[in-house]
């Protein structure tokens, strides 16, 4: 329950800071008659997210065994791609996310006739792109959990994520991103690791990987996946009480790179040469 609902709270405000930032521009700019536009991307933008969502889940409910195994390893591995696409895009981007939206909303609305139908598509991409993130992420979530707890607990992330992009909005509460998208980006990670080893796993069980398939260790007695305190650690980062080297060698490696990668120092811009001549 946990992990999903930190997911979806993270894109959520992903999503909520992207509509709010091309909100108050459209309002500064005396451009505020444009907003029905923007929601009627975020409705189609949400919308799409829905519709694959759902096709995906009734598609893999019709597969043999095998092919459902195969299914959930694939969508894993999109879903470790994609999420860790996420995690360092935001990092990136983070600095300047602000300015490129705002340059996007000038070219959709200055010097074309179809300014609705630019204002509407750039809406629709910018939203769609974290919808169809979280869709392949609670695919992957939902495919490795039981109960209606990872559900419950996507939805009461959506829901948070709404109100705190209001109140950002609205100025009646200050959040710091910088740490936020931090913190969350490490949980992400670790996370992702565990997708990835469940769907190394899947793949060996649908037929297609069988090589080092040999038990590491096997600590099922101390502290088993159908316990309490193991199914927490299945449900958030995929443990394993039997892991076996490729399942194991999948998930290390991936932290290995990724962490490195991570906490490396960002790269900053080299900074603009400016003129000697004072301004008067």
């Amino acid at each position: 329950m946990l992990v999903p609902f930190l997911i979806m709270l993270r894109e959520g405000i992903e999503a909520a800071l992207i509509v709010g930032i091309i909100a108050s521009y459209l309002k500064q700019t005396g451009r505020g008659q444009w907003m029905p536009a923007v929601w009627i991307g975020v409705f189609l933008a949400a919308a799409l997210a829905l519709l694959v969502g759902g096709g995906l889940e009734l598609m893999s409910a019709e597969f043999p065994q095998k092919q459902q195994e195969l299914f959930e390893g694939i969508v894993g591995l999109i879903a470790v791609g994609i999420l860790s696409s996420m995690v360092f895009w935001m990092r990136k981007v983070a600095r300047s996310i602000k300015h490129a939206l705002h340059e996007s909303l000038d070219q959709a609305l200055a010097g074309s006739t179809h300014q609705v139908w630019a204002l509407i598509a750039m809406v629709f991409f910018a939203v769609a792109r974290e919808g169809l993130e979280t869709v392949f992420f609670l695919l992957a979530v939902f495919q490795q959990s039981e109960g209606p707890g990872a559900p419950i607990g996507a939805l009461l992330g959506l829901v948070l994520a709404i109100f705190l992009g209001f109140a950002l909005y609205s100025g009646s509460m200050r959040l710091n991103l910088g740490l936020f998208f931090r913190w969350t980006g490490l949980f992400i990670l670790l996370v992702a690791a565990g997708i990835l080893a469940n769907s190394v796993r899947a793949l060996h069980e649908a037929g297609l990987w069988n090589h080092l398939q040999a038990v590491v260790f096997d600590i099922s007695a101390t502290l088993p996946m159908d316990g309490p305190a193991g199914s927490l650690l299945a449900g958030m980062f995929g443990y394993q009480d039997a892991p076996t080297v490729s399942v194991l060698g999948a998930y290390l490696l991936y932290l290995a790179v990724t962490l490195v990668l991570f906490f490396m120092p960002a790269a900053t811009p080299a900074p603009k040469h400016t003129s000697s001549v004072p301004n008067p």
